[in-house]
C-alpha cells in the first residue's frame, strides 16, 4: 500500500476466477440498455449511481470491497491485489458526506490497469479523476476525505447500487448507467445481446422504409 496503516481488520478472500476479458470487451460494444434487455431488465445498478468525469465508459471484471462508511483502508487494500481489467466496486453504504475515492486512488488504479471504479458512496477530486480519463461513477461527491481505520472485506460478493456484485462478474458502464452480468452468463448474454441488437436493427431499417420523403 501507498499508506501506513496495519490492515489486520480487513478480511480478504482467496483468490477468484474472472470472466473473459475479451468477451467482456466484447459485450462492452452493446449499449448498457440492451445488455440489460437480454437479462430481463435485471442487473442494473440504481439510478442514483451516476458517471462523475466525463468518459464513462468502462467494461471489466468485478473487484468487490465492502468498505466502513466513510473509511477508504480497504480500498487501499484491494488495490495491492487488482489485477489490469478489473473493475474496483465498492460498497461504502451509500454514504455520500464524506468522500472515500480521490485523485491518489485514481492514480493507483491507472498504474495497477484497473478500468473503472464505481462507488455506492461518494467520491471527491472530480476534475482531477476526469484529466486522468478514468470511469468514474459513484452516488455522490464530497469534499469530505476519509479515514483508513477499517474494517473491511475484499473479494466477497457485495451490493452495490441494489445490484449484487459477485466477484469476478462482468461490468459494463456508458451514460445511461452500469449493468453487471454474472460470469457464468457471460456467454449466453453475448449472444442473446448480439441476436436482440440485430433484431432491433431490422426494426430500424422497417420504420425508416415508411418514412416518404418530404416534396
Amino acid at each position: 500500500m501507498f499508506i501506513n496503516a496495519s490492515t489486520d481488520n480487513i478480511d480478504i478472500a482467496p483468490a477468484w476466477e474472472r470472466a473473459d476479458l475479451d468477451e467482456v470487451k466484447r459485450l462492452a460494444q452493446y449499449p448498457v440498455a440492451l445488455v440489460g434487455d437480454v437479462q430481463a431488465r435485471m442487473g442494473i445498478m440504481a439510478a442514483a449511481i451516476r458517471p462523475v468525469t466525463p468518459a464513462p465508459r468502462l467494461a471489466g471484471t468485478v473487484l468487490p470491497v465492502l468498505a466502513r462508511e466513510g473509511d477508504n483502508l480497504a480500498i487501499h487494500r484491494a488495490l495491492d491485489d487488482a489485477r489490469p481489467g478489473d473493475v474496483l466496486v465498492v460498497n461504502a453504504n451509500a454514504e455520500t458526506n464524506r468522500a472515500v475515492f480521490g485523485d491518489i486512488l485514481g492514480e493507483i488504479c491507472l498504474a495497477k490497469g484497473v478500468t473503472g471504479i464505481v462507488i455506492d458512496g461518494a467520491v471527491r477530486d472530480v476534475a482531477e479523476l476526469a484529466g486522468q480519463g478514468l470511469a468514474v461513477y459513484a452516488r455522490g461527491v464530497s469534499p469530505a476525505g476519509p479515514w483508513k481505520n477499517g474494517p473491511g472485506r475484499i473479494g466477497f460478493p457485495i451490493a452495490c447500487g441494489n445490484i449484487v456484485c459477485n466477484p469476478g462478474d462482468a461490468i459494463i458502464g456508458d451514460s445511461d448507467g452500469i449493468v453487471i452480468v454474472p460470469r457464468r452468463d457471460l456467454t449466453t448474454v453475448v449472444e442473446r445481446t448480439l441476436a436482440q441488437e440485430q433484431t432491433e436493427q431490422k426494426m430500424r431499417e422497417a420504420i425508416n422504409a415508411t418514412v416518404q420523403p418530404a416534396h
